[in-house]
C-alpha cells in the first residue's frame, strides 16, 4: 500500500518541480532590474548632492572667511556657518539668491554722530569712520573726531563740514571758509590771534555752524602797542586739468597779524589822546589759492554706449567676476552715464563713464581719459574695487544712498 501510494506522488512532484523551474529565471530578471534603478536613483541623488557643493569666500565685517559646504541660497550658506543676519544688516547678493562665490555680510551697529552740533543716532552697515562718513553723504573733506581708518566704536561720532562763518575783527569782516568743529578752531583756521583779554561774542568751545557770526573785540593794550588782523586776498590760478568753469580752493587763505605803536598823551593820568607811531606786519597773510578750469572737453567720440560695454564685459571677466557682476555694474553705469564717455555731470563737474570727480582723476591710468573708454572703465573698476570690493556692493550702495 504505501508503494502504491509513493508512486500517486510522483508526477504531482515532478510537474511542481518543472513549474518552479520555469518561473525562476523572470525572478531573477525582477531582482537585477530593480538593482538597476536603485543604483540610478543614488546616482542622481548623488550628483544633485554634488551640484549643490561650494566653495564660497564670505566676507564677514571686513574679515573674509572660505567656507566649504552644501547650500542652494546665500541664506542656507550663511545658516550652515552659524552665521545669523537681521533685517537690518547688508548681505550682498541677497538671502534668497543662489550661492555665488564671494559673499559680502555687513553687521548693522547703531552709532551716535553729532554733525555740526546736530546730534543723531541710526543704524549702519558701515565698518569704519571714512565709511560712515560716507554713508552721510557728506563731502570727503569733512573733520572727523577720529581717524577714517578707525573702526567704529560706541562713542559719539563728532563730524564738522566744510562751512563759511564771517569774522568781524579790528573794523572788518572776514569770510572764512574751514572745517573746524568749533569757534576756536574756525579762529585757529583764519589765523586771527586772540589776547588774553579779547572777548568774542560766542563762547570759543560752541559748535561752528554755517553762517555764524562770530565778533572780536580787542581789548586795550596795557602799554602803547596794539595788534589788529591783516586780511587775505584770493588768488585765482587757471587749470587744465580742470573742466572749464570749475572752481576748486586749493590752499585757504589765512588773516595776517599787524602791530601797531602808538604814543600816549596822557592829562592827570586820563589818556586823551593815542597817536600811532609805526605799524608793522607781524605775522604776513597766506593768500588764498583757487584754481579756475581752462579744459574744453572735447566733443563725443565716435564709441557708443553698447561698445564700451563690451569692453567692461571682457575687463570684468578678467578680473574674474561673473555675469552677475557685469549686470550690478551696467545698472550702475546705466544711472551715472548713460555708458557715454563724455558724459558731465553740470553741477558737480563728475565726467566720463563712471562719473569721476573731478574728471582728471582718471589720469592716473592714462592721458587719454576724456575720450577713451578702456582708461575710463579701468579707473572705474579700481576705484569700485578699492571702495566697495565687487560692482554688486557699489549697485547696492547707489540704491540705498544714489550715490557711490
Amino acid at each position: 500500500m504505501v508503494k502504491l501510494q509513493d508512486e500517486k506522488r510522483t508526477p504531482v512532484t515532478k510537474h511542481r518541480l518543472a513549474h518552479r523551474a520555469r518561473r525562476r529565471p523572470r525572478a531573477k530578471g525582477v531582482h537585477l532590474l530593480v538593482q538597476l534603478l536603485v543604483l540610478a536613483i543614488v546616482a542622481a541623488s548623488a550628483s544633485a548632492f554634488a551640484l549643490l557643493h561650494k566653495s564660497v569666500i564670505v566676507d564677514v565685517d571686513g574679515q573674509e572667511i572660505k567656507v566649504e559646504g552644501y547650500a542652494r541660497t546665500v541664506g542656507d550658506l550663511l545658516a550652515n556657518e552659524g552665521i545669523k543676519v537681521g533685517e537690518r544688516d547688508l548681505v550682498i547678493p541677497s538671502v534668497d539668491q543662489p550661492v555665488p562665490t564671494h559673499v559680502v555680510v555687513r553687521h548693522a551697529q547703531q552709532v551716535t554722530i553729532e554733525v555740526d552740533g546736530a546730534r543723531q543716532v541710526r543704524w549702519t552697515t558701515a565698518n569704519s569712520v571714512g565709511e560712515m562718513i560716507d554713508d552721510l553723504g557728506l563731502r570727503a573733506d569733512a573733520r572727523a573726531s577720529a581717524a577714517r581708518s578707525a573702526p567704529l566704536g560706541r562713542d559719539t561720532l563728532l563730524v564738522s563740514t566744510v562751512k563759511t562763518v564771517h569774522v568781524v575783527v579790528d573794523g572788518q569782516t572776514i569770510d572764512a571758509v574751514t572745517d573746524g568743529g568749533t569757534v576756536r578752531d574756525a579762529l585757529m583756521d583764519l589765523g586771527v590771534v586772540l589776547g588774553e583779554a579779547d572777548r568774542v561774542s560766542v563762547p570759543l568751545g560752541a559748535t561752528a555752524v554755517p553762517g555764524l557770526v562770530v565778533v572780536v573785540v580787542r581789548a586795550q593794550a596795557a602799554g602803547d602797542t596794539s595788534t589788529e588782523a591783516v586780511p587775505y586776498e584770493t588768488r585765482e590760478v587757471d587749470d587744465n586739468t580742470l573742466a572749464k568753469g570749475d572752481r576748486r580752493v586749493v590752499s585757504r587763505g589765512k588773516a595776517g597779524v599787524r602791530t601797531i605803536t602808538y604814543r600816549v598823551d596822557l592829562v592827570n593820568g586820563a589818556v586823551v589822546k593815542r597817536t600811532p607811531i609805526t605799524s608793522t606786519i607781524t605775522t604776513p597773510p597766506v593768500d588764498e589759492v583757487v584754481h579756475i578750469g581752462t579744459l574744453n572737453v572735447p566733443k563725443a567720440p565716435p564709441v557708443s554706449p553698447g561698445s564700451a560695454q563690451a569692453i567692461a564685459k571682457d575687463m570684468v571677466a578678467a578680473r574674474g567676476w561673473d555675469d552677475q557682476q557685469f549686470s550690478c555694474l551696467v545698472q550702475l553705469w546705466n544711472h551715472e552715464s548713460g555708458w557715454r564717455v563724455n558724459a558731465k555731470n553740470p553741477s558737480s563737474g563728475a565726467y566720463g563713464i563712471p562719473q569721476a570727480l573731478p574728471g582728471s582723476k582718471m589720469a592716473t591710468v592714462a592721458d587719454d581719459w576724456q575720450t577713451n573708454p578702456v582708461t575710463q572703465i579701468t579707473w572705474g573698476l579700481n576705484y569700485i574695487a578699492s571702495r566697495y570690493t565687487t560692482p554688486c556692493g557699489a549697485w547696492s550702495h547707489f540704491l540705498q544712498k544714489n550715490w557711490y
